[in-house]
């Protein structure tokens, strides 16, 4: 039986089969995932899941019933190794996976997601080292945190402070290291920065910068510690490595898709070779606002929007209007919300003080706003996102007075008459 591959039981993989199925398409879908479990979330994985107030049940996108009811087949447990396509321009062909099971398609999807980046250090191979990506990793982290007494995270990114802030809240010795000079250094400004630095560190946390790991030492096969380049041991029972993430781009490159830090698709998620699509963490795409460049986003709501693309695509159908970027990251009681992309930004706005753990972050570029990122301050993320959806300038001038609420910004002008 042919129909629609779906290749990556992910985020996109089953948005994609969903949003195809509410588009009206009646044709097979076949989602296959590498994983023994059905599609689940893996934002919780750093946070809920590790603090054990998410379980399996819980993760799951949908029950087998709904599925079922929507001629969707979920194969779990099997990863498509090889895929075969014929001569172009039909995008038909077939699947094999580790199995040997073969599957046939006339259009084929890949959200195949990505893999943790590995640090090429000796002792990684050590009891008690960890790296997050599924919710086997976070299951296998959460038995070894509860008899853990010192953990170090290597990395500062969003996915390492999470971790850092559950550990943390349940009383471990807890250290970051990071490579650069400051904490989640690709995502925020300065100022952001220094505020998670001084909010960890209040709340108990080392935070270790601008510090390379060497190797990782044990004893009876077990890490025992975190030796740095120069030369300090950091005590360690628990090793969390969150470093980054790597596109799975391997059955993309083997039937000759261009790649490039990611399967390269265009703003309706279609790759180098017609009918096919690609979706979510694997890819890189042009900006969602201004199609320029390519850039490669790691959120729940890229996923989405890709996804929704590709369901457009492959039905034929007009695909769905741009949307603005968002991201979150929960730790300990921040809640940091973004909206926009602040990439080649050349002016913040501080509104607030971090100190109070209550600010936000407005980034622009000759004059026009990009994005903020609000620490417990939702109404200025929903102010600034509506502003971007909208095309609603909001002026750096205006934004830095701090008697004026961005909302009261955002509010029609009264016209003179």
């Amino acid at each position: 039986m042919s129909g629609t591959l779906i290749v990556g039981a992910s985020q996109a993989g089953v948005q994609l089969a969903v949003s195809l199925r509410e588009g009206g398409d009646r044709e097979p879908i076949t989602l296959v995932g590498a994983e023994s479990r059905p599609p689940y979330q893996r934002p919780p994985l750093s946070k809920a899941f590790l603090l054990g107030t998410a379980d399996d049940t819980s993760l799951a996108f949908r029950t087998p019933d709904f599925y079922a009811e929507r001629g969707i087949d979920v194969v779990a447990g099997e990863r498509v190794e090889t895929l075969t396509l014929a001569a172009s321009p039909s995008a038909s062909g077939t699947a094999t996976t580790g199995r040997g099971r073969t599957l046939g398609f006339d259009r084929l999807a890949l959200t195949v997601g990505a893999r943790p980046r590995r640090l090429a250090v000796p002792g990684t191979d050590l009891d008690g080292v960890h790296h997050l990506r599924d919710v086997e990793d976070a299951a296998r982290i959460r038995r070894d945190l509860a008899s853990a007494s010192a953990v170090v995270v290597v990395g500062g990114g969003f996915i390492g402070l999470e971790a850092a802030a559950v550990a943390r809240a349940q009383g471990r010795v807890v250290t970051v290291v990071e490579a650069a000079d400051r904490l989640i250094p690709r995502s925020v400004a300065p100022v952001v920065s220094e505020f998670y630095r001084r909010a960890h560190e209040r709340r108990g946390t080392v935070v270790r910068l601008g510090a390379a790991v060497r190797a990782l030492s044990g004893e009876g096969g077990r890490v025992r510690g975190v030796v740095l380049d120069d030369g300090t041991r950091l005590p360690a029972d628990l090793v969390l490595v969150g470093i980054g993430i790597v596109p799975r781009t391997e059955l993309a490159e083997a039937i000759g898709l261009a790649c490039d830090g990611g399967i390269v698709v265009d703003r309706y998620a279609r790759t180098s070779r017609d009918g096919v699509v690609a979706a979510g963490d694997c890819t890189v795409a042009p900006h969602p606002l201004t199609s320029e460049g390519r850039v490669r986003l790691e959120s729940v709501q890229n996923a989405v929007r890709q996804a929704r693309a590709a369901a457009a695509t492959l039905a034929g159908r007009p695909p769905p209007a741009a949307e603005v970027p968002w991201f979150w990251s929960d730790q300990f009681d921040l809640k940091l919300q973004i909206a926009g992309l602040a990439a080649g930004h050349d002016e913040v706005v501080v509104r607030g003080d971090p100190a109070t753990e209550r600010f936000s972050v407005l980034y622009y570029r000759d004059g026009s706003l990009l994005a903020v990122d609000a620490v417990n301050v939702p109404a200025d993320y929903l102010t600034v996102r509506k502003a971007l959806a909208t095309g609603v300038a909001i002026a750096a001038e205006d934004a830095r007075r701090p008697d004026r609420s961005l909302k009261e910004l955002l509010a029609p002008r009264p016209t003179l008459r």
